[in-house]
């Protein structure tokens, strides 16, 4: 059996917790935060993480994560 490719996109923005979560870093936070209230600043600071469908489909295309 041959080994499956790991979707390059995916690899770049999606990791796997310790408990098998994926996580993600949130949009918003690269730049113009002068704008952005300090609440929410401090949300974009925290990871997000991706369940339900979406999480599964992401899941298939990081087989070895």
């Amino acid at each position: 059996m041959p080994k499956v490719k790991t979707h390059s996109g995916a690899k770049k923005r999606f990791s796997v917790s310790g408990s098998g979560k994926l996580v993600f870093k949130k949009s918003g936070r690269s730049h113009l935060l002068e704008c952005k209230n300090a609440k929410r600043r401090r949300r974009l600071r925290q990871k997000g993480v991706l369940g339900g469908t979406l999480g599964e489909n992401v899941k298939k295309l990081l087989p070895y994560a």
